[in-house]
């Protein structure tokens, strides 16, 4: 072979190395730029998860914080209806005062015969003296509502009363409206704190065809709401009185009762208690 045909075939070669390493350089670059930018993106990612990671850690010790606050304030809570219920205990020791407590809620009940005379919804000196009591202690415990609950035994109102209280929810309802009262304007308890509410002789905790059942339910209750319920409107309802529907003429006249209007009848409502007996235990 000639001379100058080896050298163009050394000359080719040449070009066909040269190519092959200029195409594995490119491959090489590009492949580095693809592993660069997936290093790249990992290392967002890994930032990305640090910081999510850092969040979570946060959240959790912010919770960890707020349930030991929590549980602060349930220790402190219970703490301070302990001191309450004691305090209640020491200033009101008496066999006509009971004291219990369920879930938040301290009740004194007080027997009706140291607060009123019988069929009478005026504060006794005794009675205003045990509620002097009460106001004392309520003072130690300013957030504190309380809900004043009358209550009667099963006998009827005496004939001669009717005109002041038609049945035993009327007298019930005065007797708790005037122990709110004395709360408030003669001791000095915020009266936005206060309730009263009579559910007549419909809630008993003892037996009313005994005299000393009929003793037991004849009562005011005093409900002290904890501070969780303090804001919300937990007062009790008092059951409706029944309307009686009778001629507009009251009984023993002669005249004939009213016409009724046209498309209507004339309803009236006399005292609920117009039916009921004379007593038979004082109220």
């Amino acid at each position: 072979m000639p001379k100058q045909a080896w050298t163009i075939a050394g000359f080719l070669s040449l070009l066909v190395a040269l190519a092959l390493a200029g195409v594995s350089a490119w491959r090489r670059g590009q492949l580095l730029d693809q592993t660069q930018s997936e290093l790249t993106a990992l290392q967002a990612e890994a930032r990305q998860a640090a910081a999510q990671l850092e969040t979570a850690r946060q959240q959790l010790a912010d919770n960890q914080a707020r349930v030991e606050e929590l549980q602060r304030e349930k220790d402190a809570a219970a703490k301070a209806q302990q001191s309450l219920e004691q305090q209640m205990r020491a200033a009101l020791e008496s066999k006509d005062v009971t004291i219990s407590e369920l879930q938040g809620k301290l009740t004194v009940s007080i027997l009706d015969r140291i607060l009123f005379d019988s069929g009478e919804a005026v504060l006794k000196p005794e009675g205003e003296k045990v509620l002097e009591k009460v106001a004392a202690v309520l003072a130690h415990f300013p957030k504190r509502q309380v809900h004043v609950i009358g209550h009667t035994d099963n006998v009827p109102i005496k004939p001669s009363a009717w005109d002041r209280y038609p049945s035993n929810w009327e007298l019930s309802t005065a007797r708790a409206t005037a122990a709110v009262r004395f709360l408030s304007e003669k001791m000095g308890v915020d009266p936005r704190r206060l309730g009263a509410v009579g559910y007549g002789e419909f809630h008993p905790v003892a037996d009313n065809s005994t005299p000393e059942g009929r003793a037991q339910n004849r009562r005011i209750a005093l409900v002290v709401l904890s501070e969780e319920k303090a804001g919300s409107d937990t007062a009790p309802t008092a059951a409706p009185i029944p309307a009686v529907h009778t001629p507009a003429n009251p009984p023993g006249t002669n005249a004939p009762p009213e016409a009724p209007p046209p498309g209507g009848t004339t309803n009236t409502n006399p005292p609920a208690a117009a039916t009921n007996s004379v007593p038979d235990a004082p109220k």
